[in-house]
């Protein structure tokens, strides 16, 4: 068996999709939204994963007042954070933070604080020491802000740390930063994230000296020279 060990003084975690499985609420969520704007449901969940719910609404209806969309963007946080019916762990998501406990690391997550509070405590998750949510940044994902911010706030130099992300605006941003990315689960793989996993269930992690590896299974994809 061939596995790949990447170390980095640093993890910076997204949520959705990368330690929570919320897409049952999302998609309940968006497909509503998507049907009082006349929209195909299908092709707007293609959009969402991974942005702050304005900028999703900003790119599938163009020219709309960014006024409304953050209007109903807050309307749309209170509706989600409503919702836990389905919100359950990724695979091997409890395991993986509990190894990084007492290491440096962070959710960096489009969601408000309400909705990454609720989300995590649905899913059975302990809320890591830093947390960077949609109130904190002026730029949603793909930006590289929100991972930028992570990393001030560590102490960390972002060329030493692994971001985890499930979307294609989260792998972006990763790379954006200037940091390594795994990418976790199917929507990842087609984003060039610089490794792949298809969830954290094979992930094993030792912290020594101040500094993490992880061991990934085989399979990995690294697109990293």
């Amino acid at each position: 068996m061939t596995t790949t060990t990447v170390t980095a003084r640093a993890v910076l975690l997204d949520m959705d999709g990368t330690l929570v499985n919320s897409d049952a609420v999302v998609e309940r969520v968006w497909r509503r939204w998507a049907d009082r704007h006349g929209l195909a449901g299908d092709e707007v969940l293609k959009v969402v994963h991974g942005r702050q719910g304005h900028l999703s609404m900003a790119i599938l209806l163009p020219g709309r007042p960014v006024e409304e969309n953050l209007a109903e963007n807050r309307l749309m946080l209170a509706e989600e954070a409503a919702d836990t019916e389905g919100v359950v762990p990724v695979a091997g998501a409890r395991a993986f933070l509990a190894s990084l406990e007492g290491f440096p690391h962070a959710l960096v997550t489009s969601a408000d604080d309400t909705l990454a509070r609720v989300r995590m405590s649905a899913a059975g998750l302990p809320l890591p020491p830093v947390m960077v949510t949609a109130e904190l940044v002026t730029a949603s994902k793909p930006n590289p802000e929100g991972f930028l911010a992570a990393a001030a706030r560590l102490g960390v130099d972002p060329s030493d740390c692994l971001v985890l992300e499930d979307s294609e605006a989260g792998v972006a941003a990763g790379l954006a930063a200037g940091m390594r990315v795994l990418g976790i689960g199917p929507r990842a793989a087609a984003h060039e994230p610089t490794f792949h996993v298809l969830d954290l269930t094979g992930v094993a992690v030792a912290v020594d000296d101040g500094a993490v590896s992880l061991t990934l299974p085989d399979g990995v994809r690294s697109i990293t020279p």
